[in-house]
């Protein structure tokens, strides 16, 4: 088995052509290990979510190549696409993206539904007292708080026990405290259960719970930072200039 959870080799995404075309990502080159939190931070427009999208599955480089695990994305069909990303992929959005008339554990289970499978009720269990739902379980996400229908959206990707849980500003709708707690939560499923956690954040608050910090700008990859404060992780975004580089060497 690869040590690598997702690992992107000189990926580059170009949407357009000629004098209209926009490079979102150049050359991007990184390997995120499995069992770690790793976030993605940089200035709009930077290239956050297109990594994102490219490296869940969700969007196709223009070059480059993109492995979940031990599987190369290229080449696959959106058929094969959607299949890969049910079996090896769960997500989390700003947006909880729960069906109003489902419950929560019905909600959970869905993406288990959709693929034909049957939920594993041990698993299940632990998910839901995991995130704290355990009394929530009929209620529908209109009797449930922001924070409570994040819990419910973060059980529904783990659910699938999938390699990666790919996570896009999963807090940006929330409260202070609300997202804490959802942070520490996804924190706690990498500590006790070995997950991966790839995250897109534009805050340096939730992106000091993970383990590393990648920096891009200008659709390049600018640095990295390991185990860092959210003042450190904020002085180092705030010090990115124009095309990808430090404020610095942008002066140069």
């Amino acid at each position: 088995m690869t040590t690598h959870a997702v690992r992107l080799n000189t990926v580059t995404k170009t949407y357009g052509h000629g004098t209209q075309a926009v490079h979102a990502l150049r050359g991007v080159t990184v390997d995120l290990p499995r069992g770690g939190f790793t976030a993605v931070m940089g200035p709009s427009g930077s290239g956050k979510s297109t990594f994102l999208h490219c490296a869940a599955g969700l969007d196709t480089p223009t070059s480059g190549t993109v492995h979940l695990g031990e599987v190369e994305l290229s080449g696959m069909n959106e058929t094969q696409l959607t299949e890969l990303r049910r079996q090896k992929a769960g997500f989390v959005f700003q947006a909880f993206n729960l069906i109003p008339a489902l419950s929560v554990t019905e909600n959970i289970t869905l993406p288990l539904r959709l693929a034909g499978a049957r939920p594993d009720r041990a698993w299940l269990a632990e998910v839901i007292a995991r995130v704290g739902l355990g009394d929530r379980t009929g209620h529908r996400p209109s009797q449930l708080s922001g924070g409570q229908q994040q819990r419910v959206a973060l059980a529904r990707a783990l659910v699938t026990r999938p390699e990666v849980v790919f996570a896009d500003e999963p807090t940006g709708a929330l409260d202070t405290r609300t997202a804490a707690e959802v942070l520490g939560l996804l924190r706690q499923v990498v500590d006790a259960t070995g997950q991966t956690v790839v995250m897109v954040t534009h805050d340096p608050v939730a992106a000091a719970y993970a383990d590393r910090v990648l920096f891009l700008a200008g659709g390049t990859l600018v640095d990295e930072v390991w185990s860092a404060s959210a003042d450190a992780i904020g002085r180092r975004l705030a010090g990115l200039g124009g095309y990808g580089r430090p404020a610095e060497a942008a002066r140069c």
